[in-house]
């Protein structure tokens, strides 16, 4: 075959494939046309209600096709189950509903209770009907009484705080259906509202917790010209600042010396926590790390300082602790995106202000190497601790170059541990 009738072959193909494509594409939206019309009333059938149905329909097609009575009767009995189910669904209610949490935020353990308040909005009585609300994983069943115009009706549940999270209860469902289950016709009526449960944490004392230890900042070891640190005279070149003339030693030597300065920077504290699942022996261990590093994130705001907390998913929110608490509801362990921990802290801190404190918060799978890799991102000048929690550990200590290594089993040994930080 010559390179032209190869070359004629392939135009021709080209239409033959887009009028593939087009056809496809028409088919498509065609179905979705379809299921936006059916749809709401396919879900309308249970997963019960369909194996009603096929049973229904292949016993009934068995007993016409074999002459068998028996399975012509019970299909019959399952089909006819279906229709009387259809009555159930007919009826239109008008509610005004409102889901309350009180309190909206508290700490593991304490109590956290919620009101449900459903309101007859329509001019004539409604039947007695069934609400469904779903409480985080679970879900509240609550049977409604017939109700008068404007009349209102409330419940009251309680909200399982035993552990760190952020509960959603919502959206309330009005559910109508039939006895067995074949069928279900819910209408939803309110917004889903949060409950935060924060973690445990423990009170540290001030002084951003013993780990930024100046009001004015941290000294680096630049030299400059001109700062609060002292750190030596020279002898004065032209362009000096004569402010900075030391005129006492000057007059002594003969000579004019000024002084020079060691760089002082605002105190910036950054925490790195890993989520990565192989770091953690156990879930109770991760939310002690997350205990530890809501504690200290927490004491630092307190008391002003600038900080920032990252974890594999980004960066907490940390303009006030309720912001931060809340941020802290929200992680969990996962595996990390990341191939290795020094590529999550350099992903997640390079676009955040130099820091003069790192704190590195991971589990007893995190090793040595892993905490001094991420401390090699940091410069020398830079404050660095490694948190290594590991569940009922003895506390201690250890300095490994210029990383404090240091080990908490218990939330209880937070606050002795970060005063001997100091």
């Amino acid at each position: 075959m010559s390179t032209a009738e190869t070359t004629l072959l392939g135009q021709e193909e080209v239409p033959r494939q887009r009028g593939l494509f087009g056809v496809l594409a028409r088919i498509r939206e065609l179905a979705a046309s379809v299921w936006a019309a059916a749809g709401p009333y396919v879900r309308i059938v249970t997963p019960i209600g369909w194996l009603v149905l096929v049973a229904g329909g292949t016993s009934l097609w068995v007993g016409l096709a074999f002459g068998w009575h028996e399975f012509v009767f019970l299909g019959c009995v399952l089909l006819a189950a279906l229709l009387v189910a259809v009555v159930f669904l007919f009826g239109r209610a008008s509610y005004e509903v409102h889901v309350e949490l009180n309190p909206r935020r508290v700490v593991v353990g304490d109590r956290a209770m919620g009101r449900l308040i459903v309101r007859n909005t329509s001019t004539r009585n409604l039947p007695p009907n069934r609400m469904e609300l779903p409480v985080g994983r679970g879900l509240a069943e609550f049977q409604l009484p017939g109700m008068k115009p404007k009349q209102e009706h409330d419940e009251l549940f309680a909200v399982p705080t035993n552990r760190r999270a952020v509960i959603v209860a919502g959206p309330a469902e009005s559910v109508r259906g039939d006895a067995l289950g074949l069928l279900r016709r819910a209408v939803k009526w309110a917004d889903p509202v949060e409950l935060f449960v924060h973690p445990l944490t423990a009170r540290l004392q001030p002084s951003a917790s013993g780990l930024v230890r100046d009001l004015e900042g941290q000294v680096s070891k630049k030299i400059t010209n001109s700062d609060i640190a002292f750190h030596a005279l020279r002898p004065y070149v032209p362009g000096d600042d004569r402010r900075y003339v030391h005129w006492r030693t000057s007059a002594r030597i003969g000579q004019l010396m000024v002084r020079q300065f060691e760089e002082t920077r605002r105190s910036q504290l950054t925490v790195i926590h890993s989520t990565d699942v192989k770091h953690y022996a156990s879930e109770d261990e991760f939310e002690l790390a997350v205990s530890v590093s809501a504690s200290i994130a927490a004491q630092v705001i307190r008391d002003g300082t600038q900080m920032s907390v990252v974890s594999e998913d980004g960066l907490w929110r940390t303009h006030s602790v309720t912001s931060m608490l809340d941020s802290s509801c929200r992680i969990e362990t996962k595996p990390s995106p990341f191939e290795t921990p020094r590529q999550f802290a350099r992903e997640r801190t390079k676009r955040l202000p130099a820091p003069s404190v790192v704190v590195i918060v991971g589990g007893s799978g995190m090793s040595t190497a892993d905490f001094r890799s991420i401390e090699s991102l940091f410069t020398a000048d830079t404050n660095q601790i490694a948190i290594r929690v590991q569940h009922g550990a003895e506390p201690s200590m250890s300095s490994v170059a210029r990383l404090t290594v240091v080990t908490v089993g218990s939330l209880d040994d937070l606050p002795k541990l970060v005063r001997s930080l100091s």
